[in-house]
């Protein structure tokens, strides 16, 4: 690895299987150019990166960032239920089932 190299790992997981494969990178490629140069969409083709979105350590970023040293660049599959939605039924569940006030939602 020389001076203008970095080292940073990609990381994409489905419900069946996981991959977390380090590449080393020259300075200044894009977050598009480091997920290509690691060959994870030839493991799992149904990555499409004009619809999922990608991030750098749990944050969302662009395919044009440039990830620094050390960096995880993750793809991110999408969600299959609407965490908002997921949440009220649980609540109204509670509430029904006598584990939640039925005026505040909290506990009983």
């Amino acid at each position: 690895m020389t001076d203008q190299q970095i080292s940073i790992e990609v990381a994409y997981a489905t419900p069946e299987k996981q991959a977390l494969l380090e590449v080393v990178i020259e300075q200044g490629t894009s977050v598009e150019q480091a997920i290509a140069a690691s060959g994870i969409v030839k493991r799992f083709p149904e990555i499409d990166l004009e619809v999922l979105k990608v991030g750098i350590w749990n944050r969302t970023c662009k395919l044009s960032d440039l990830p620094k040293k050390g960096d995880r660049i993750e793809i991110y599959r999408p969600l299959i239920a609407d965490p908002k939605e997921a949440r009220r039924r649980r609540a109204e569940k509670a509430k029904d089932e006598g584990r939640a006030n039925k005026v505040t939602g909290g506990r009983a």
